[in-house]
């Protein structure tokens, strides 16, 4: 049987709610001018996301359109259904139509702010792929403790996604410690790689024919990756990639690594 091509790594951002849309605006404008010093061979090797709030996020859209590489916009989070009366919520069909390729579900905030659970994630995670994007699912264990739980509360929200989304589509598993959110300093890599280890040993992940890439989350910052790099196949930052350099910096980490 012929060897599995290569998973292609991932890095990108999500700018949560910190920024204004002036400073949005700016920080994609720097963030780009950093990434012009990295050669387009070198770029190409890696697929570079960049996550705004809603409001900036056509903005955001049309400043990485001036990029020579592909940055692809993404969303921070969407409603299942693709049109009908939800006010306040944001179509995925809308959110194709804008240029996003990727979309962030299940965040922990969203779990624990607004009561998002297992099957609510997965319905959102199956709109999204339907519309031509990619589905950036959160998971993580909420107490720090042992692998084998971690791994287990990570199944059930895995399974629950998988379901949903068929064996065929393309998905994106960002595992963050619910309890390393916001840290000062990120999981333990023996245990980050042991989870993540875990979860691509799961039936439900190892027997998919579509793509399954998994990233870490959890106060990721440079650094970081060359650590993680046997294990892992990328990196989704918040706000310790919310310098710009600092961002660009943890690109050419993954590019190298």
């Amino acid at each position: 049987m012929a060897a599995s091509p290569p998973r292609r790594r991932l890095i990108g951002l999500s700018t949560k709610m910190y920024f204004s849309l002036s400073r949005t605006r700016d920080f994609v404008s720097q963030f780009l001018q950093h990434l012009s010093a990295i050669p387009p061979d070198q770029l190409s090797q890696v697929d570079v996301f960049v996550i705004p709030d809603f409001v900036s996020l056509a903005a955001t859209v049309d400043q990485l359109k001036a990029c020579p590489a592909a940055v692809w916009p993404g969303a921070q989070d969407c409603h299942w259904e693709d049109q009908g009366a939800f006010t306040g919520e944001v179509s995925p069909a809308v959110l194709g139509e804008a240029g996003v390729r990727i979309v962030e579900v299940g965040h922990a905030e969203r779990r624990r702010m607004f009561g998002e659970d297992d099957a609510t994630v997965a319905l959102k995670a199956a709109a999204v792929s339907r519309n031509a994007m990619v589905p950036l699912v959160c998971i993580g264990e909420q107490t720090r403790g042992d692998v084998s739980v971690a791994v287990d509360e990570c199944r059930r929200q895995v399974e629950a996604v998988v379901a949903a989304l068929g064996e065929t589509a393309d998905m994106v598993l960002a595992y963050e410690p619910v309890w390393a959110i916001g840290a000062s300093q990120p999981a333990g890599e023996e245990h980050v790689l042991s989870v993540v280890d875990g979860i691509r040993a799961l039936d439900c992940v190892r027997d998919r024919k579509g793509s399954t890439r998994v990233v870490y989350g959890g106060s990721a910052g440079p650094g970081l990756y060359q650590r993680l790099s046997k294990g892992l196949d990328g990196l989704f930052l918040g706000r310790f990639g919310h310098d710009p350099e600092r961002f660009v910096q943890t690109i050419r980490e993954v590019i190298e690594a």
